[in-house]
């Protein structure tokens, strides 16, 4: 892993220039810019491999960033945020980043999250697809080999990490998954996160499945989630 591009979206000239300087040591080529518009106009231009996105932005905000950039695009996205705040963070997923990391942070621990999901990239999109067979659970469909899925036959569409936890808990289908086991399985144990970001990312496979007559996800309290047939 190197050479990937880089887009860093912040207005504090000192923590760009930070992040610049580790993520450039490990191989990395960095564009930057200090504006929501600018940022958004970089990305379109020319697609990063990951973007790294302050929430607190002049001209759009890093939320409206993220939303415009998700619908043009599966970029990798983590956001910044100043604020210890659950709910920044759970906006921030629900309009479709992959991570998020409070303001001050290790710049190493930002370059060890670009990599683990990078990795994850690369696991998600092999260059050479193998052959194998779709999974079946009542009416939906998930083929893992072209990360596709069809519920009650028609296609939907998820996101990179919606699909893996929707595999995670197809595959192991009537037993209960604690949040740890789904970010195990569907993250890889060296993503750094919280468990919270599994809840979010449950709550948008919810809604693809919403068509199915059969298929449902239980939350079992205190424990975890299990996906059902009725």
């Amino acid at each position: 892993m190197s050479g990937e591009h880089l887009l860093l979206i912040d207005d504090e000239a000192h923590i760009l220039e930070l992040a610049r300087l580790y993520l450039e040591r490990d191989g990395f080529q960095i564009a930057t810019a200090s504006t929501g518009p600018a940022g958004l106009e970089a990305a379109l231009a020319q697609p990063p491999d990951l973007v790294v996105l302050d929430v607190m932005l002049p001209g759009l905000d890093g939320f409206e960033v993220c939303r415009r950039l998700r619908a043009r695009s599966d970029v990798p996205i983590i956001m910044l945020t100043a604020r210890d705040d659950d709910l920044d963070k759970i906006l921030g997923l629900e309009l479709g980043a992959d991570d998020y990391l409070t303001k001050p942070f290790n710049p190493r621990e930002l370059t060890a999250r670009v990599k683990a999901i990078l990795r994850r990239q690369e696991r998600a999109h092999p260059t050479a697809q193998p052959a194998s067979g779709a999974l079946t659970v009542g009416d939906v469909v998930i083929d893992s080999a072209g990360r596709t899925v069809r519920v009650g036959g028609r296609p939907v569409t998820l996101r990179v990490k919606e699909f893996d936890v929707l595999l995670a808990l197809a595959q192991h289908r009537d037993t209960v998954l604690s949040r740890d086991q789904l970010l195990d399985l569907a993250w890889g144990i060296e993503f750094f996160t919280q468990t919270r970001t599994v809840d979010v990312h449950v709550a948008q496979v919810r809604k693809a499945l919403a068509g199915s007559s059969s298929v449902r996800i239980e939350t079992v309290t205190g424990i975890g989630y299990k996906l059902t047939i009725s």
